[in-house]
């Protein structure tokens, strides 16, 4: 028997099993399908997620620094209002290669990382789990004492196990420029419903183009205009799901969500890669697989670390709907250098803000 069968080999996945392998116990991890692929996430992440991969990887991942981002409230010829630092904010990295380093490193350190395998059913036992996956060979069952659901939005570990699903599903799209662009700062553009598009520069790698919308919203037509204003017909699209809030449990007799599954995600930007490996070195510190009743320790120490960020961000992105003048007066106010993290609302509170905003 297994201590835990981890489904999904996403970056919550891949550092979870990781460190339980490192642990000392038996993983066995399944991927749907080739890991990092279909690519459905921006790789735009704050300097804290490199810290999760093993030093000798992180420059290959690195594709570009950025030190701010230019707020508008309409296209690329608007107004931009920027918020910066003197020191890199964050970083465009190789987000299919950010995966496929994570699940080396999680079978490095002696999980057994099987892609190819999709899970179609979880049945929790009395005393253990029991998993079906069909992978080259067949149907095959396998036999754990824990499940972790690592399996994205649409968690199909959460729904077999009648977990609760996030508050709110908003529909990402994403598109690609492979024309070079060095350039250190993002765009943001407040103009979508309840949410807002980007433009990355990724350095060799070209410019990644985004948006995300609420459900009922025509997320396409709105990125073709979106492109449209900057005049580009990106060369490669691709689409997914951002949870976003938590819901009330995210574990249940013998299982645990991690990630997406668990809507671990930023309001504000819908960035989840920290937050949920964040979660995962919970779990792994927490969840001792031969005692259930720890599951209940993971769920404290996840939301005692990250509730308060999730709950700012919340209030952050109900910004994104202000009126367009309150908009302006709150932009105007604000931009300028900055000391916030971007994964850290409550840096908005900070000395380092209130430093930055009296030098003004």
């Amino acid at each position: 028997m297994h201590d835990v069968i981890v489904v999904g080999a996403g970056p919550a996945g891949s550092r979870f099993a990781r460190r339980a392998a490192s642990d000392g116990h038996d993983i066995l991890v399944f991927e749907q399908g080739e890991i990092g692929e279909p690519l459905a996430c921006s790789g735009h992440v704050s300097t804290d997620v490199l810290e999760f991969v093993p030093p000798d990887d992180r420059d290959k991942l690195r594709q570009n620094e950025i030190y701010g981002a230019r707020f508008h409230l309409g296209g690329p010829a608007s107004r931009a209002y920027p918020f910066y630092k003197d020191e890199v904010v964050s970083r465009v990295i190789d987000r299919v290669e950010l995966d496929r380093t994570l699940a080396r490193a999680a079978s490095e350190a002696g999980a057994d990382v099987r892609d190819g395998h999709t899970v179609t059913d979880v049945e929790e036992r009395d005393d253990s789990v029991v998993v079906t996956v069909s992978g080259p060979d067949g149907v095959e069952t396998h036999q754990s004492r824990m499940v972790a659901g690592c399996d994205g939005p649409q968690s199909r570990v959460r729904d077999a196990v009648s977990l609760p699903e996030p508050d709110e599903l908003l529909h990402g799209v994403l598109g690609f420029d492979d024309d070079p662009d060095d350039g250190d700062f993002v765009d943001v553009h407040l103009t979508v419903p309840r949410f807002f598009a980007w433009r990355i520069p990724r350095g060799d790698a070209g410019v990644e183009y985004g948006l995300a919308v609420p459900p009922g919203e025509a997320a396409g037509d709105r990125f073709e205009a979106f492109t449209d204003s900057y005049g580009v017909e990106t060369d490669r699209r691709c689409s997914g799901l951002i949870p976003i809030g938590p819901p009330d449990s995210v574990t249940s007799e013998r299982t645990f969500l991690l990630g997406d599954a668990a809507a671990q995600t930023k309001p504000f930007t819908g960035g989840g890669i920290r937050y949920g490996m964040t979660a995962a070195d919970h779990a792994a510190r927490e969840i001792d697989p031969t005692d259930p009743s720890t599951l209940a320790a993971y769920e404290r120490a996840w939301r005692r670390d990250l509730g308060r960020e999730i709950s700012l961000g919340s209030w952050v992105r109900r910004g994104y709907s202000f009126p367009a003048p309150l908009q302006r007066v709150g932009l105007g106010l604000l931009a300028g250098e900055i000391g916030v993290h971007m994964d850290e609302p409550s840096s908005l509170f900070s000395r380092e803000q209130l430093a930055a905003l009296r030098s003004r």
